[in-house]
């Protein structure tokens, strides 16, 4: 399957994306990683990434296949920096008992974009990116990412209805908690659950709407560790 109908590549071995990925593997080993979620198992990493806005970290510039698949940013946010540690996930005193299982049993299934908010934790979409860009910074297999190919076709469809008639600035003020969580569900029972192993070199592109998450840790001492980037777009854009 291509992009459009998966919702997600990766995308082969290219050396100027290996150099890149050694130069960002240089700069994380610098950074202070001690806070940690889940049982400290998780290294969230959100914009710890010190690259520059053109992407390139170190004078290595940030290019690659993906060019020539999505709209490229005008500016390049520090990407985030995801480290998963062997035991994943842990569980925080904090987290309910129902969210750790879903962590464990369902990979922490998600859509990037829509944040919790409030005591119940309501969706809304407060950050519409344009694309998710990974790109592994060393070569471990274990906790791959998860994605469910052509997910992004029902989030598409069951986001579409609920923003109909609204303008693009106000859907952040949507909550949209059942509508998501339902077509999670429809997901469930219609798409395969995909592990995918990248090493340094590949990327992984995947679309906005696609939902991904991580498996549980399968082995192994090493951390695995993976630069994100998700540009933001306009609202009016993401549906």
């Amino acid at each position: 399957m291509t992009f459009e109908t998966a919702g997600y590549v990766v995308l082969p071995h290219d050396d100027r994306v290996l150099k890149w990925a050694q130069a960002a593997a240089a700069a994380v080993a610098k950074l202070d990683t001690q806070t940690r979620r889940h049982g400290a198992t998780w290294f969230v990493g959100v914009d710890a990434l010190p690259n520059e806005s053109d992407g390139s970290i170190d004078g290595v510039p940030l290019c690659g296949a993906w060019d020539d698949l999505v709209q490229l940013p005008d500016m390049w946010h520090p990407a985030q920096v995801s480290i998963v540690y062997p035991g994943y996930p842990g569980k925080d005193d904090t987290e309910s008992d129902a969210a750790h299982r879903f962590r464990r049993d369902r990979d922490a299934a998600h859509l990037d974009g829509l944040l919790p908010e409030g005591q119940d934790k309501r969706r809304h979409l407060r950050e519409p990116h344009g694309f998710i860009l990974g790109l592994p910074l060393n070569n471990v297999s274990s906790s791959p990412l998860v994605v469910w190919p052509e997910s992004h076709r029902i989030i598409k469809a069951a986001f579409a209805k609920a923003f109909a008639g609204i303008p693009a600035d106000k859907y952040g003020d949507v909550d949209v908690t059942e509508i998501y969580q339902a077509a999670r569900r429809r997901v469930f029972e219609s798409c395969d659950r995909v592990e995918v192993v990248a090493r340094p070199g590949e990327t992984t592109l995947m679309h906005r709407h696609l939902i991904h998450g991580v498996a549980p840790w399968q082995g192994g001492s090493t951390p695995r560790t993976i630069a994100y980037f998700r540009p933001m777009i306009d609202p009016a854009n993401w549906v």
